[in-house]
């Protein structure tokens, strides 16, 4: 067994440890999801079969969202990934996009309670809580590949990149603001408190409630680091990933506040 930067050889075995972390979190999530589905009556193997149905397309959504718009640190672009369609599924080398992988993961989830009968509002509001301590652990993948920074920085915090990996306009700053801590801490925070809303006892929301709440403060915290982000996916001159989380937080609060004050307030009707 050696270990180098990137990894760990065993004979002619290498491990990623980006891939790794990617699995710790993946775990962990899915973990603390099947604690929060002890309540509900689902059952550990639930969730243990439910992991193929929302990795496979997660993974997949998140890389090809990368592929499209891939961030300027990779030195990337949509189209070199054209020329190149080897490289689109090395997922070990970085780049997975988490707005495709939560659209990727959510359409596996639905697939999968279809074929088991469960209510998709209620299964996702445990996948909710699991969701953000899973990319806490993931985003330390981007430590590794030294990517996910910020703008420069000189607080006692901050980070050294290597000169391989600074955006060319920055290639004589060596320390930035670490972007990838500031969510994982942030998502850290957004998985206690969808914990303590599922356990209080003074809250009743309604089955997927709570997903639409993960939808609604992921995207926001997101929105906000994107101003510290230096290697932003542009469209157009427009920053995706930031417009893409405004919409979804958007949409997403207006649905909730559809779910639990509209329709609470609709008086039903009495047949005689």
């Amino acid at each position: 067994m050696q270990f180098v930067r990137e990894g760990i050889i065993i004979g002619p075995l290498f491990l990623h440890y980006y891939g790794l972390i990617i699995m710790l979190g993946v775990l962990a999530g899915v973990w603390l999801a099947m604690q929060a589905g002890k309540k509900r009556g689902y059952k550990p193997d639930d969730y243990w079969d439910m992991v193929p149905w929302m990795l496979i397309p997660g993974i997949l959504g998140a890389r090809l969202w990368h592929v499209l718009m891939p961030s300027v640190s990779s030195g990337l672009s949509f189209s070199w990934y054209l020329q190149h369609p080897g490289e689109i599924l090395a997922v070990w080398n970085g780049g997975l996009g988490i707005p495709g992988g939560v659209l990727g993961g959510a359409f596996g989830i639905w697939l999968f309670c279809r074929r088991k009968g469960f209510p998709y509002g209620d299964f996702m509001d445990t996948i909710a809580i699991g969701l953000p301590l899973g990319q806490a652990i993931g985003r330390w993948g981007n430590f590794v590949n030294q990517e996910l920074y910020g703008r420069p920085s000189t607080l006692p915090w901050a980070i050294t990149i290597d000169s391989a990996h600074r955006i060319p306009e920055y290639a004589d700053t060596a320390t930035y603001h670490p972007l990838f801590l500031y969510e994982s801490l942030y998502n850290l925070l957004l998985c206690l408190c969808l914990w303590k809303l599922d356990h209080s006892k003074n809250v009743k929301l309604k089955q997927g409630s709570l997903f639409l709440i993960y939808l609604i403060a992921y995207p926001v915290g997101r929105f906000f680091l994107e101003f510290l982000r230096l290697d932003t996916a542009q469209l157009g001159g427009i920053n995706v990933n930031q417009t893409v989380m405004a919409i979804v937080a958007l949409i997403s609060a207006v649905c909730l506040v559809y779910r639990e004050r509209v329709r609470s307030q609709e008086t039903p009707v009495i047949e005689h």
